[in-house]
């Protein structure tokens, strides 16, 4: 179990200095350290430290750095570096520094900082930040039991609509002499909330995140020193039944996973000042019941609160816990544990709703406003005894009435029976809903607006990116991705929020991750669900089609496993992570192989299972397309996407050291070529197979048509989307992946703009025209079989952000020297819009690109980072007509070429305004 390999985790310090040019001196202020995930128990002994430099002047560039680690913070201050001091080291890198001090042990403090000098001097600080090792071995949970209550209660039941109560447990333990420190560690399954003398421990929610607990199991550590004191002390907790007690037991077993009853290990680590120490373990001693208020928790169909049954003071020392049984010991869940390196979901904002109405049912319908992910807090007085019942659903029928049949058999209720006597508050602790819409019924009175307010609930991420256009359809569409991202957030990417699935599907993500990465600080995210990806591997490499496998899904299909390296690729891409990759290969590689030994038939992949996903049907009511025309060969692009795949894999091979691997990979991609030419590309039409969009765009975008023929096939697949869909959409998940930039890239934004702003179907926004406020499943969502429309999705975004940021924008990253070191900066200002106001958080800093046509010709502000550098492209021959913070471009020493009907100029970190007339 012990890590010896790095891991994405990243120490981020924000260097910020100012330069008083005149006396050329150097100060600094505000050294702050932003943490990717909980620096209290990483499990990784050489982690990856980052840095910021955030400058008010141009051109500043790190010529070399020392950084000190330290195991307390009293050596750091006094530049006592006992852990590690790297010294002076010559180097404009700032971000992946491998700490390379003395091997890091359990439960290690580390104190750091760093002393960077530029080509503007030298920047210090006597700010630090910290981190500390988690539990490296299986060796040190050994003394520690898992506790819990595997029977069920008499209102519990197993069933296709599993009701399961919550396990509530107490231990009280007495801390005989003053606590100079204490951490606690703990692993609660499904899901838990930690209390310690009645306060909660921390502000996730739903935690830990969620992982095929055969597997591995995630443990979270907090700080808990402020929290306890001298003498007697309380430990509370409460389990809830996540995806560790599956909603759906008895149905369809041989498809959906269970694991067991909720259970819990933990540890507490305290420290005295006298320099002793205590350790306190689950163990037969903890007390537990299972009559507390919560009498179910299920994530489909919600939660149920008896607040009669509420045990007033049940996690504080003043509780009589004698009709309490013993905890028991139980069956560990068979995972190896792992320290949570990414973050814990949160209540992340909160939503007031616009409007409530009766109905002629006697119930109300609430309208949040917005299709959110979360659930609702009501306040409410009443008698003892009343019961509100709340029905969540993401639209209204025609009558004003709920419409649940996209929900298939998920309740998504939550019932409260109130105590009385006064005001009361609740909001459920175990579940989650999709939902725009509530109906009420039950209330003991007239509700307002002011009883219930909206609580948005997603990973504890950074939103990175904003983008503005000037077009009001295409800003719609960008908010509706931000929610329907958001809250498809759930400690793993998962497809829907609302409906009995809410399944981490791969093919969801093959490009979409790429595309979130924009609007979302997701590397944390998308590094643990890698590892879910990978522990899913069958021993002769299979992969499945959802990750952590808690469907049964193993189609040996290429365009959704293949998501496993397109996500790799994306983080080395966005975020510079190599380690992910080199982590990852062996892996990645026994896959590919896996697909080239099964399914390679004379040089074509012979195996595909979904198509190109959710094309728009011929008719409005149907979920898929039955007209061949609008299908595309399942082997042409199970053969195109592998070919690619083989493409990226060469690149990855480099990175892990596994350079005798490319030679196999480029013979192979030749002869798939070569072979997938040979059979689709049809020379008399210059066009692939029947000559769907998609048929055309993937050879297209990965580089397998002629290069005599590149220009006449983009030509005829412009033709289908201009004349023949009249410039609409007619890809589906896989087409549409690839669709704006290769449009954009061959010379067509104007058309890839006129795809992202229809407003008639099908496009992205049709949807915003019916009322969407996230994403649908499908381009026809509002007129569909019910089954399949899911109202808040994210896989038909395809490559939309990606071309929003990197082709409209003009925020892209080299992929020579990725993590935004390099910036290419290359908007299309001729596709149709008049100015775009977008920013993206990168991982060396705040990028900006505001542009805007004026009646005097385009004025464009930018923003590179301190440490990186951008290359700029600007529309002109001519760069007479091109001023820089208001000097000529060959007056002001930069880096400037022409380049067919463009200027590229090279330009240093700094603020720039950029006119052309």
């Amino acid at each position: 179990m012990k890590k010896t390999l790095l891991h994405t985790f990243i120490l981020i310090a924000s260097l910020s200095f100012s330069l008083a040019q005149a006396q050329n001196k150097i100060s600094m202020t505000n050294l702050q350290c932003e943490m990717l995930n909980n620096p209290e128990g990483i499990d990784v002994v050489q982690p990856r430290l980052s840095w910021q430099i955030k400058a008010d002047v141009n051109d500043v560039k790190q010529t070399a750095y020392q950084i000190m680690v330290a195991s307390t913070l009293e050596n750091l201050k006094a530049n006592k570096a006992d852990l590690w001091d790297s010294g002076k080291v010559t180097s404009n890198e700032s971000v992946n520094i491998v700490y390379k001090g003395k091997k890091l042990g359990d439960r290690q403090n580390a104190f750091w900082k760093v002393i960077v000098w530029t080509n503007k001097g030298e920047i210090k600080s006597d700010e630090t930040a910290h981190f500390s090792i988690g539990i490296l071995t299986y060796a040190d949970w050994k003394s520690t039991r898992w506790i819990g209550y595997e029977k069920l209660s008499k209102d519990d039941s197993v069933s296709q609509y599993s009701r399961l109560s919550a396990r509530y447990l107490r231990k009280a333990i007495d801390l005989k002499k003053q606590v100079k420190s204490a951490k606690v560690y703990i692993m609660g399954m499904g899901l838990y909330e930690l209390y310690i003398n009645g306060n909660k421990i921390g502000d996730q929610v739903l935690a830990p995140v969620p992982t095929d607990y055969t597997k591995n199991v995630k443990y979270n550590v907090f700080d808990v020193t402020a929290q306890l004191k001298e003498g007697r002390n309380m430990l509370g907790t409460i389990l809830g039944n996540g995806r560790y007690f599956a909603m759906r037991q008895d149905y369809k077993p041989y498809k959906i996973k269970s694991f067991g009853f909720p259970k819990m290990a933990l540890q507490l680590f305290v420290e005295y000042t006298d320099g002793s120490n205590e350790v306190i373990r689950t163990d037969e001693t903890w007390k537990l019941t299972t009559d507390g208020p919560i009498l179910a928790n299920n994530e489909y169909d919600g939660e149920e609160y008896d607040a009669r049954k509420e045990m007033k003071g049940w996690n504080t020392t003043n509780f009589d816990d004698s009709t309490w049984i013993n905890a028991r010991y139980v069956q560990e869940p068979g995972g190896f544990y792992e320290a949570q390196m990414t973050p814990n979901m949160k209540i992340m904002a909160e939503v007031k709703p616009i409007s409530i109405k009766a109905t002629p049912r006697g119930t109300y319908i609430l309208d949040m406003g917005q299709n959110m992910v979360g659930w609702l807090q009501l306040k409410v007085k009443g008698k003892s005894g009343d019961q509100i019942t709340l029905k969540f659903a993401e639209s209204l029928q025609e009558d004003g009435s709920l419409y649940i049949a996209n929900l298939r058999d998920a309740k998504t209720t939550d019932i409260y029976t109130l105590k009385g006597g006064g005001e009361e508050i609740w909001e459920p602790r175990f579940v989650f809903h999709g939902f725009r819409f509530v109906e009420i019924s039950g209330f003991p009175n007239k509700p307002t607006l002011d009883n219930f307010i909206g609580k948005v609930v997603y990973d504890d991420i950074k939103t990175t990116g904003t983008f503005e256009s000037s077009d009001a359809t295409m800003n719609q569409i960008f908010k509706n991705a931000w929610w329907g991202i958001s809250g498809n957030y759930k400690g793993m990417p998962i497809d829907c929020p609302q409906r009995n699935e809410r399944q981490p599907w791969l093919g969801d993500r093959t490009t979409g991750a790429y595309g979130e990465s924009f609007l979302f600080d997701n590397q944390t995210l998308y590094a643990k669900w890698l590892d879910d990806i990978k522990y899913s591997q069958t021993q002769d490499g299979g992969l499945p089609d959802v990750a952590p496998a808690f469907w049964r899904y193993y189609g040996d299909n290429v365009t959704w496993p293949g998501t496993y390296i397109t996500v790799a690729d994306m983080l080395y891409q966005q975020f510079g992570d190599a380690e992910v990759i080199k982590k990852q290969y062996p892996s990645m590689k026994k896959w590919m192989t896996y697909m080239e030994e099964n399914y390679l038939k004379n040089d074509l992949m012979n195996k595909d299972k979904y198509g190109d996903w959710c094309v728009p049907p011929e008719s409005l009511e149907l979920i898929r397309s039955k007209d061949p025309a609008r299908l595309t060969d399942g082997q042409l692009l199970s053969s195109a996407f592998y070919c690619q795949l083989l493409g990226i894999m060469q690149k990855f091979a480099k990175i892990a050291n596994a350079e005798s691997d490319i030679a196999h990979y480029e013979d192979l991609a030749t002869r798939i070529k070569k072979a997938f030419n040979a059979k689709y590309l049809n020379t008399a039409t210059n066009s692939y197979a029947n000559n769907t969009v998609t048929a055309n765009v993937l050879p297209l975008a990965f580089g397998m048509v002629p290069e005599n023929l590149k220009e006449k096939v983009f030509q005829n697949m412009v033709h289908e989307v201009e004349v023949t869909k009249n410039g609409h959409i007619s890809t589906g998940v896989i087409g549409t992946q690839f669709l704006m930039r290769t449009l954009t890239n061959f010379g067509r934004g104007d058309l890839a703009y006129k795809l992202a702003s229809n407003k008639t179907y099908p496009s992205w926004g049709y949807m915003v025209e019916n009322g969407a406020t996230t994403i649908w499943e499908l381009w026809n969502g509002n007129t569909a079989d019910p089954t399949m429309n899911s109202q808040n999705h994210v896989m038909l975004l395809g490559d939309l952000m990606i071309w929003y940021y990197e082709n409209m924008a003009g925020i892209k990253s080299n992929p020579e020297n990725p993590g935004f070191k390099e910036i290419i900066m290359k908007p299309d200002f001729n596709a149709g819009l008049t100015f775009v106001n977008a920013s993206y958080e990168s991982i060396h800093g705040l990028i900006k690109s505001h542009w805007k046509k004026n009646k005097n010709g385009l004025e464009w502000n930018i923003t590179i980072p301190a440490n990186t550098s951008a290359v700029v492209y600007l529309p002109t021959t001519d760069s007479k007509k091109i001023t820089v913070n208001k000097a000529k471009l060959e007056k002001i020493g930069i880096k400037y070429k022409t380049e067919g009907n463009q200027q590229i100029v090279s330009l240093p970190s700094g603020v720039y305004t950029i006119n052309l007339k």
